[in-house]
């Protein structure tokens, strides 16, 4: 709250902090500080100038000279009063009517400040003293010239400019509110604002005197403190000052309350104090209820709506307040006050939400260090891998060129070892040849001739073709291929850490839900989750504790699986993948078809010239034409039987009754495409028709209040049809497979109320057929 306190221009606490018409606060030394003459009035008007139309002017307002000590900043605010006084001393009525009015009137202002000064606007220059003065008349005059020339003031917040009139900077109200709660601030704190201990007794607040003559009167209506002295001199009697009541000063404070209570209003003020100080020595006793500034003991009574100020009566009876909108004081108040407790709600909300939006900051701070050491230690964990890896994989290549080298080694050291004992063979078989040639006994050359012969032919031919050949190469044939490997190193990245597989899929177990031996299942992804889903696996098991199969692939979160086993407990889950990869399943539902088959006529599958009323019981037709509709449910296993009631039949009209699959054709009559099986029947006959294919034609039809029987065994794959309990005909159709629906053709002239179904047997369980999902 601190931070609301302090004025925009100094940066200190408030000190008589007084209202801007554009809301803002400002304190009012700070304001005289800032003050600046408009453009037009940049020239000064001259000392005699002022005198003359200082003394031109009516009687001044009670508080005149008060607004005119109001407009002088700094030290001056003390020695402004002085030149008052002085200016009576010398130049009679002079000093108490230089301040009277203004040509300006109040109101916003479009004023460009200056760049050059601090806080982006001008200081008033000081009006030069008119010649025999004071140095004190002087300042007075600089101060006076706030309201005698065209001044405006500049809000240092929003930059919007006002202007001030007659009563210079005391035309603003001053924000006691504020005032108050600054007081209490500091003495909730113990900081003092002003000096560092409070005075044993009260002093004048106007004396140049160091240290200040004690108090002698307090003035109510100023709320400053004079000495004797200062009371002549800057308080006379006579104009618009014969009017405020002095009053003997407070006394002190007590010790023990002199450290709660705030300096400024026992010591001496500060250079930038003005005329009223926040408090004076008054500020211990209990705050006086606020008058109205221009009409004194008049208490405010009216708030008005136009200039937003509180008033009293007199303002609406002589002021400019008298043709403006007015409310009483307390009923505004109270409004007001409603509606900032409202605002303050809606504020409190949002600072509730910001708290929790800052708890939720401080907890993803937190996940953000977890997640961190954690991926840390993921990617280090990963390159360990990854080295291990490539140190096994070195080890098995090592070992591969050592078994080739000691492959090559030993081929090489066997052929040594072959070539030498051949080459030792042959050498000494050539040494004895050589001797046996070298004998000159013809006959026992002969002898042994042949046999030698032989012998060194054999050698001879043992040096085959490649047997001086090496057997194997010195160079090793393995090639290592590290460049792909190479490539996918420096290619990774944390872009593949960021591709997360998505989350568990959220199962809506409100929305899941069995009808007849149809399922439906719905779920969500989680919420407050980034990663990409490109779409969900849905999968069923058999109904019987088997294996899980995979009913649906695709983006919607919401499918239907028809053609189940009746009075069966199916287990479904689901997934969802992207191209990071495949979730995890979800959690298992469980879920429980129909123990008996019932079914309606579907208003989904049937023609647009079907007309069914009844909740779906009953099928007309609008057409002259056959039209087909289907019933709800459908049959894998087992065996259904159902009848259908006519109960309406004009002109002879040849209705069909039977099974089809669900993308029959529903703009003919049933049976004339291959993807239905039906009995058509008049009032005398009836024909099994399939494939437009008309065969077993039976005697004995229809009429009004008959009934058509379908019975459909697939346990024996067999159809047959009844009319009115007795078999129509010998089985209609046999080696029936797959998922079949009730289905019916009529026209306008036939009538078929509700269904009436019973299941007479089961079979075990059996491949479901491609599932039909809806969105």
């Amino acid at each position: 709250m601190e931070e609301e306190l302090k004025c925009p221009v100094c940066g200190s606490l408030f000190r008589e902090p007084i209202i801007l018409p554009c809301s803002h606060n400002v304190c009012l030394p700070c304001a005289r500080t800032i003050a600046v003459q408009t453009p037009d009035g940049e020239q000064h008007l001259s000392p005699p100038l002022l005198l003359s139309r200082g003394g031109a002017a009516a009687a001044p307002p009670p508080d005149q000279e008060t607004a005119a000590g109001a407009a002088c900043g700094g030290g001056a605010s003390a020695n402004a009063a002085g030149g008052l006084g002085g200016g009576a001393a010398g130049g009679g009525d002079h000093a108490d009517k230089l301040s009277l009015y203004s040509e300006t009137d109040s109101g916003y202002g479009s004023y460009t400040p200056s760049l050059k000064s601090p806080n982006g606007v001008r200081v008033l220059p000081m009006v030069p003293a008119p010649p025999g003065s004071s140095a004190a008349a002087a300042r007075g005059a600089a101060c006076s010239s706030l309201s005698s020339s065209s001044s405006s003031i500049t809000c240092p917040q929003c930059h919007r400019s006002a202007s001030l009139d007659h009563r210079g900077l005391r035309g603003f109200q001053r924000n006691r509110l504020l005032e108050a709660i600054v007081q209490r601030y500091q003495q909730g704190r113990g900081a003092a604002p002003g000096a560092s201990a409070a005075a044993a007794v009260a002093v004048c607040q106007l004396c140049d005197r160091t240290p200040p003559e004690p108090a002698a009167a307090l003035c109510e209506q100023c709320d400053v403190l004079y000495c004797a002295a200062c009371q002549l001199k800057c308080h006379p009697s006579r104009g618009p000052f014969a009017k405020h009541r002095l009053v003997q000063p407070p006394p002190p404070p007590a010790p023990a309350e002199a450290a709660a209570t705030p300096p400024s209003a026992a010591a001496t003020p500060s250079a930038g104090s003005g005329c009223k100080s926040p408090g004076g020595a008054g500020a211990s006793a209990a705050r006086k209820f606020p008058t109205c500034p221009e009409h004194e003991m008049e208490n405010y009574s009216m708030y008005c709506v136009s200039c937003r100020s509180p008033v009293c009566y007199l303002c609406l009876e002589e002021g400019r307040h008298g043709k403006h909108e007015v409310k009483p004081l307390g009923a505004t108040w109270k409004q007001h006050k409603a509606q900032l407790s409202q605002a303050l709600n809606g504020v409190s909300d949002k600072a509730k939400e910001a708290k929790e939006f800052l708890v939720q900051l401080k907890n993803i701070l937190q996940q953000i260090q977890e997640n961190g050491l954690d991926y840390e230690a993921c990617l280090v964990a990963q390159c360990d891998a990854l080295v291990e890896a490539l140190t096994r994989q070195k080890a098995k290549l090592l070992t591969k060129v050592t078994k080739e080298r000691e492959h090559k080694l030993k081929m090489v050291w066997d052929q040594i070892n072959h070539c030498t004992l051949k080459l030792r063979q042959s050498t000494g078989l050539m040494e004895y040849c050589l001797e046996v040639t070298k004998e000159n006994d013809p006959s026992g050359f002969l002898q042994i001739s042949d046999a030698l012969i032989k012998r060194v032919q054999v050698s001879q031919e043992q040096w085959v073709k490649g047997a001086l050949e090496p057997k194997v190469s010195a160079e090793f044939d393995l090639t290592l291929d590290s460049e792909p490997l190479l490539q996918a190193i420096h290619q990774l990245d944390f872009i593949q850490m960021k591709c997360r597989v998505p989350p568990v899929p959220l199962l809506q177990l409100e929305t899941c839900c069995t009808r007849n031996n149809s399922v439906t299942l719905a779920w969500r992804t989680p919420p407050f989750t980034h990663s990409p889903v490109d779409g969900y696996v849905l999968e069923l098991d058999d109904g019987d504790g088997g294996q899980f199969r995979e009913v649906y692939v695709g983006k919607e979160t919401l499918c239907t699986i028809d053609g189940l086993h009746f009075n069966s407990t199916y287990n479904a889950r689901v997934k969802a993948f992207s191209a990071a990869g495949v979730g995890p399943y979800s959690k298992t539902v469980v879920l429980q078809t129909s123990d008996v088959a019932w079914f309606t006529f579907d208003p989904n599958s049937g023609h647009r010239d079907i007309i069914l009323s009844n909740d779906n019981q009953t099928a007309t037709c609008s057409s002259y034409d056959d039209r087909v509709v289907l019933g709800t449910a459908a049959f894998s296993k087992g065996v259904h039987y159902w009848e259908l009631h006519v109960d309406r039949y004009d002109n002879h009209p040849d209705p069909a009754f039977g099974v089809a699959r669900a993308t029959v054709a529903k703009d003919m009559m049933l049976g004339k495409d291959d993807r239905a099986w039906a009995m058509y029947v008049d009032n005398h006959r009836s024909w099994f028709m399939h494939c437009n294919s008309h065969t077993n034609r039976t005697e004995g039809g229809v009429c009004k209040g008959a009934t058509v029987g379908v019975l459909l065994d697939l346990n024996k794959h067999t159809l047959t049809f009844f009319i009115n309990g007795q078999q129509q005909g010998p089985t209609a159709f046999s080696h029936m497979e797959g998922v079949f629906m009730p289905a019916l053709s009529l026209n306008r002239n036939v009538q078929v109320p509700q269904p009436l179904l019973a299941t007479v047997g089961w079979a075990t369980p059996c491949a479901r057929p491609p599932p039909l999902p809806h969105a």
